[in-house]
């Protein structure tokens, strides 16, 4: 991995330069300056000393930003910390995330939204910390939202759990409207849902487990987009796994009701037959099957029959879905024992989310603008995060992609401190090869 000094100037020529910012989609040289994008132009000619990086025939975007994961610091850094973390987004051209609360202690005040923007500064990743609703994310006190937003909060989330106390939720969504922010809810009934580890179905009848129903999520996407409607708060419905869940939204969205919504790469790819350790893609025919039940795809709201992963990719289409996140969940390997019932919900992904939308692109479900849109200017737009553009004077955020590189998908291949993926073995298309955050070099694969 090569670095290049902060400040340094460079050229990023011969690139098809895709910033649906901008509208750009063509052939074009970049020059950065300063930490900042200065030129696009269709030709540069280099300066002495200006640094070039020949990006021929690979696509050149705004650096990607995953609006949904969990950095696991701090109190859980043997799964994660600020500084894998960032390494393993970077890899995978990732240069901004929003972080979720639900860490020990959990991000639920001021002062610990300034910690985690404080002690994440250095590594590079620009983390935006989301604050919990509820103290403790206990779901029964109102965590001090304007404190935490005062503090650089970019919404409220008991992320991991549903806030449970309907007048807890009443009354952040109408705090959310003073303070332009979202409530960022995780809609899952614990009372349904206890005891299943995946989607409740023909899979999960067939290797014994209690499962989890679809109505778990769907209640209580119902329940708090009532809540939304009443109050007019800004409701953000976090990793959509059903089809009648996105079609809640849709129906609340064409009411004027203020509801966003983002959707998983891995709700729209994988099945529950991964859990029966039956590797299939959504879509595709070809199966690769571990004779054995895999504990790495036991993520929460869990993998759902094809149906619905099919048909989230057509709500995506649509428009119901604000972006795509990875809700990048690292969980070290004794996390994650054979035995399902006692393996932990999640599943990492930032080193994961060009490759599988690179699979949507192969699939005709997106075309690579589209795929961009959603992990830049998407994001960015909708929760009111810098970047997502390559606009003349930004701040050089840039993902360089190659986008038919095929690579295996190891514990040696993810810089990620868990390697908790159910892609773990397979070969996979799609990879950032340089990737440089505030005009630093902080990824290189293009030797």
């Amino acid at each position: 991995m090569s670095v290049a000094h902060r400040g340094a100037e460079m050229i990023i020529r011969g690139g098809r330069v895709v910033d649906p910012a901008t509208g750009t989609d063509a052939v074009r040289d970049l020059r950065i300056e300063g930490g900042s994008v200065v030129a696009i132009e269709p030709s540069i000619v280099p300066s002495p000393g200006e640094t070039v990086y020949e990006v021929d025939g690979l696509l050149v975007s705004p650096g990607w930003i995953d609006a949904h994961a969990h950095l696991r610091d701090p109190g859980v850094t043997w799964k994660e910390d600020f500084a894998t973390g960032a390494r393993a987004a970077l890899a995978g051209g990732i240069t901004r995330t929003c972080a979720m609360p639900n860490t020990n202690p959990p991000v639920d005040t001021a002062a610990r939204v300034r910690d985690a923007i404080e002690r994440s500064a250095p590594y590079g990743l620009a983390v935006h910390p989301v604050g919990a609703i509820s103290v403790g994310r206990a779901g029964e006190e109102l965590a001090p939202l304007e404190e935490m937003a005062a503090a650089g909060a970019v919404g409220f989330s008991d992320d991991g759990d549903s806030t449970l106390s309907v007048d807890v939720m009443r009354r952040a969504l109408r705090m959310s409207k003073d303070l332009g922010l979202p409530i960022m809810v995780h809609c899952e009934d614990p009372l349904l849902a206890r005891g299943g580890s995946m989607h409740r179905g023909a899979v999960s009848r067939e290797i014994g487990d209690p499962g989890i129903p679809a109505e778990a999520e769907e209640s209580f996407i119902a329940r708090d987009i009532s809540l939304a409607e009443e109050t007019g708060g800004w409701l953000h419905v976090l990793h959509v796994s059903t089809v009648r869940g996105a079609m809640l939204v849709a129906e609340a969205q064409r009411r004027g009701v203020r509801v966003t919504a983002e959707v998983m790469t891995h709700h729209m790819l994988l099945t529950d037959e991964w859990v029966a350790g039956r590797r299939r893609f959504a879509g595709e025919a070809t199966v690769d099957d571990l004779g054995r039940i895999d504990p790495l795809a036991k993520v929460n709201p869990p993998l759902r029959p094809e149906a619905d992963a099919l048909g989230l990719r057509e709500m995506l289409r649509t428009g119901v879905f604000a972006f795509v996140a990875t809700d990048h969940a690292p969980h070290a390997d004794r996390d994650k024992p054979a035995y399902l019932p006692d393996a932990a919900f999640g599943m990492s992904g930032f080193e994961l989310a060009i490759p599988s939308m690179a699979k949507l692109v192969e699939a005709g479900v997106l075309s690579w603008p589209e795929a961009i849109a959603q992990f830049t200017c998407n994001p960015a737009r909708t929760l009111r995060l810098p970047g997502g553009s390559l606009s003349i004077g930004a701040r050089a955020d840039i993902t360089v992609i190659d986008s038919e590189r095929a690579w295996l998908v190891s514990k040696e291949t993810l810089y990620s401190k868990s390697k908790n993926t159910p892609l773990l073995g397979m070969r996979v298309r799609g990879r950032a090869v340089l990737t440089i955050a505030g005009g630093e070099v902080l990824h290189d694969e293009l030797g």
